[in-house]
């Protein structure tokens, strides 16, 4: 009988240090063009509100995020097996705590036996930035220099770091909401400060949407030719970052399925997408010609979170 490996625990910092931000960025690359080749598993994620105290489902009917929202994101992409689970509370904001938490379990996909329990915060932020790097790879003028991020929390930290390691980076501009969050985020990562969303847009090469909005904070109208933008948050089918006339620009989607049927952006616009990120990399679908804007949908899929903890597990287990 094989003796059963033990379950194995990784908190942030080992997660932090164990993701070499170059390898990740690799790895993320490798999972999306398996995807868009069909050699992943990955269902679309499920999502369930709920409420602080136990409330009946029927009780929720009437406001469907309730109080906080569970996601359940599943993938495999070889010996990367694992499910990521996301609780979002918007109230906690209010409380000083984190919206988000979350965690990834990591299988053995020849017995099913749980490897390890990841904690999953850092590991999202840096995967997340790690397929924003890859898509400026691809769709960002070499010279980009001029960065521009509208939010100001943790994204906006693993983006700067991330986006540095593809990209001239030679300035990262920062607006959000709370001036006191751009003030810490700026003196974080080496940033300006803007007072206004298109302040820190015009002129930027590149632009990261990374809030919590559920209304549009990017105007089209503020974009120079050319700019490559990350649509990064809104998640929801009813959630925008971008407006309509921003949408109108050629889109590139981590997952097509996933942009047409849980993006905002995508669904309110009525926008069609172009490609996958991982058809282009494959050159399956010719990369959108030079000069043109570019919007870049993320939607966060399970396989970059899968991908990222097996490199967690690879160095640490």
């Amino acid at each position: 009988m094989t003796p059963q490996l033990p379950l194995r625990f990784f908190d942030e910092q080992q997660v932090v240090a164990a993701l070499d931000p170059d390898r990740l960025i690799d790895a993320i690359r490798d999972a999306l063009i398996a995807l868009s080749a069909g050699t992943v598993r990955q269902p679309l994620r499920t999502v369930m509100a709920f409420d602080s105290d136990g409330t009946a489902p029927s009780a929720l009917s009437a406001t469907p995020e309730g109080h906080g929202m569970l996601f359940m994101k599943p993938a495999q992409a070889g010996s990367a097996l694992a499910t990521k689970l996301i609780t979002w509370v918007p109230g906690n904001a209010d409380r000083g705590e984190p919206s988000l938490a979350a965690i990834v379990v990591l299988f053995d996909p020849a017995s099913g036996r749980p490897l390890a329990v990841l904690e999953a915060n850092a590991l999202t932020a840096l995967r997340t930035a790690a397929a924003t790097a890859v898509a400026a790879q691809a769709l960002a003028r070499p010279d980009a220099s001029v960065v521009a991020l509208l939010g100001s929390g943790v994204l906006a930290r693993s983006h700067a770091r991330l986006l540095r390691r593809v990209r001239p980076v030679r300035e990262i501009r920062v607006w959000s909401r709370d001036s006191s969050n751009v003030a810490r985020c700026v003196a974080d990562v080496g940033g300006v400060a803007c007072t206004s969303a298109e302040q820190a847009v015009r002129g930027a090469d590149i632009v990261c949407t990374i809030s919590n909005a559920s209304e549009p904070i990017l105007r089209g109208a503020w974009l120079s030719p050319g700019t490559f933008v990350a649509a990064v948050g809104a998640p929801r089918p009813t959630w925008r970052e971008l407006d309509d006339e921003a949408m109108r620009h050629v889109v590139v989607a981590d997952q097509r399925e996933a942009a047409e049927h849980e993006s905002g952006d995508v669904r309110g616009s009525g926008a069609r997408v172009y490609a996958e990120l991982g058809e282009i990399l494959s050159a399956r679908v010719a990369a959108p010609p030079a000069g043109q804007t570019v919007i870049f949908k993320s939607l966060g899929l399970a396989v970059e979170d899968a991908v990222a903890a097996r490199l967690v597990y690879d160095a640490l287990g």
